[in-house]
């Protein structure tokens, strides 16, 4: 993207914008608790697949970010494959 590529998010214009905030949350806390209460491969799997979601939100959303959220997003997706390898 040439010049500035930042701009501001607007609320309802993104593509999981029909996803209704709390079946997000749901799905995200389902996924995590499954993972870590079954562990091994199958807990990876699915924490994986958490992983994997929050990497393409990152990866999207990346050019939009400042610095301190890019930090901070880039922080909970290591956190979160630190989880998904330890209940291997």
């Amino acid at each position: 993207m040439a010049g500035n590529s930042k701009r501001t998010l607007i609320p309802g214009a993104g593509p999981l914008s029909r996803v209704p905030a709390p079946a997000a949350f749901l799905l995200v806390l389902v996924l995590f608790g499954l993972g870590v209460w079954l562990r091994g491969p199958v807990g990876a799997l699915l924490l994986g697949l958490l992983a994997l979601g929050v990497a393409v939100l990152l990866a999207t959303t990346w050019p939009l970010l400042p610095p301190s959220a890019r930090v901070l997003r880039v922080l909970v997706l290591a956190v979160l494959v630190l989880i998904a390898v330890s209940v291997l």
